[in-house]
């Protein structure tokens, strides 16, 4: 069927569109597009004089989709990724295009990048950029083909793929021994903290309350925000760490961790790990995902066994 160009309105202003649609907000598309906010209400404006129809309302700081807005963007915004995709694919003109993986920076220290020369060395054709990051990234926007998430598990997108769960207990270095964590250990022992208050169940306040130990002082407090950070203050013997099985059980079977007390910290079961993609087709993506998912069984499979941890299947309930 034959289509009349001269019908359809501005495509940079069909994409400006998008991007204030999926925003919300002016400011942010502006943000995104690197315009100024006049430019992209100029274009918004534009657009909806080409069309004659209202497309958003503007609202005290915020705005909202028409119900004209709400349709165009329901077709526009699938048709502008696949265009974009067909001329990215053209002027990659065979060029090996890297698979761009996003996490959050201490699972990406702890446990992506020592798995990744595996990776390499299975591969050798696909290039990975990797994309650490503590921020909530928009996938599409950011150009990330993965991303491996923590949250609840109630809060997971539908469309990821389950890595594993959250299993929480005090780590420290071979040197501190392993013993239970109880007022004599506070009181010979400094406390290794993530100083996050978005993760409150990786702060020690957790575990002492539910002991009946919160009152009690411990020999003094190392403070972190970063959490591959805290494991490397536990791994060079400054104090006792809470530590993330799923990440650092390759430390515990190397002997340079050890686990104290298994009953000493409430297991995070509500919280998981999960992949998500953006539905790329492009085979190194697959092999990419696959390969995580992979590795995440494995680790399940490493965690159950216990072997070197001391932790056997009923600390995964």
């Amino acid at each position: 069927m034959f289509t009349n160009l001269r019908k359809l309105p501005s495509l940079d202003g069909i994409r400006t569109f998008i991007v204030v649609a999926r925003r919300l907000s002016i400011t942010r598309a502006a943000e995104e597009l690197h315009r100024s906010q006049s430019a992209v209400s100029r274009q918004l404006q534009t657009l909806e004089r080409a069309l004659g129809r209202k497309l958003v309302v503007r609202a005290h700081r915020r705005i909202r989709l028409t119900a004209d807005g709400a349709r165009l963007y329901a077709v526009a915004q699938p048709a502008l990724e696949q265009l974009e995709r067909g001329v990215s694919e053209l002027l990659d003109d065979g060029a090996r295009r890297p698979v761009t993986v996003s996490a959050s920076i201490g699972v990406t220290a702890l446990w992506f990048l020592p798995r990744l020369g595996e990776f390499q060395r299975e591969h050798p054709g696909i290039d990975v950029r990797v994309a650490a990051s503590n921020a909530l990234e928009d996938l599409r926007a950011e150009g990330i083909d993965l991303a491996i998430r923590y949250g609840r598990r109630g809060d997971a997108s539908r469309e990821g793929t389950h890595l594993f769960d959250e299993i929480v207990r005090p780590v420290a270095s071979p040197e501190l021994g392993a013993r239970p964590v109880n007022e004599k250990m506070l009181a010979d022992s400094v406390l290794i903290d993530f100083d996050d208050p978005e993760h409150p169940g990786l702060r020690w306040e957790t575990p002492l309350a539910a002991m009946g130990l919160d009152e009690r002082t411990p020999k003094g407090v190392l403070r972190f925000n970063q959490y591959d950070q805290v494991i490397q203050a536990a791994l060079a013997g400054q104090g006792v760490a809470l530590g993330r099985l799923p990440l650092i059980h390759h430390l515990i079977d190397e002997g340079r961790l050890v686990t104290l007390d298994r009953e000493a910290a409430v297991p995070h079961s509500q919280y998981a790990y999960w992949v998500l993609g953006c539905r790329d087709s492009r085979p190194a993506v697959r092999a990419v995902a696959e390969w995580i998912v992979a590795q995440a069984r494995a680790t399940e499979k490493r965690l159950t066994e216990g072997r070197s941890s001391g932790l056997g299947s009923e600390d995964l309930a």
